[in-house]
């Protein structure tokens, strides 16, 4: 079973966003994931997932209720097969963060979109757009899932 770990600042919007769609959709499509999310920071560790990722997962089917923040570690890179940081500042802290000797796959989130002009998933918290997160991490966790299937696919 393959394990995926999301990584924003805060483990509050867009981490949290990601771990509940990929989960429900890869759950949907039958595809057997370990599926967790944490923030670089420690701000929030205890947390609920912000009120307005909340609001605008539920209007899209998505239940981020039980969730709360954690912040990546060290050992994360030893129990995790692929690691997505939300934005380049993330990426470049989980980078140092990483053990030496670590197999986990780390990678920026919308790399897996290629044809997005985007390089990172914008940070709601301060300038909102719920709503758009949402979308990006949606074509995001597809395109995952259909990555996943093909390599799953390729392995039989």
């Amino acid at each position: 079973m393959t394990r995926v770990l999301f990584v924003c600042l805060g483990n509050i919007c867009r981490s949290p966003t990601a771990e509940g769609v990929l989960r429900a959709r890869a759950s949907a499509a039958g595809l057997p994931l370990t599926v967790a999310s944490a923030g670089t920071g420690a701000w929030h560790v205890g947390e609920a997932p912000d009120r307005r990722a909340q609001k605008e997962a539920r209007k899209c089917g998505y239940d981020l209720s039980d969730q709360r923040a954690v912040q990546a570690i060290a050992q994360d890179f030893h129990d995790f097969d692929l690691i997505f940081a939300m934005d380049q500042s993330n990426l470049a802290t989980l980078r140092r963060l990483r053990p030496d000797g670590a197999k986990s796959e780390l990678s920026l989130f919308l790399d897996l979109l290629p044809e997005q002009p985007l390089r990172d998933v914008p940070d709601p918290y301060y300038e909102d757009g719920f709503d758009t997160v949402l979308d990006l991490i949606e074509d995001g966790c597809d395109t995952l899932i259909a990555t996943l299937r093909a390599k799953e696919q390729g392995r039989k």
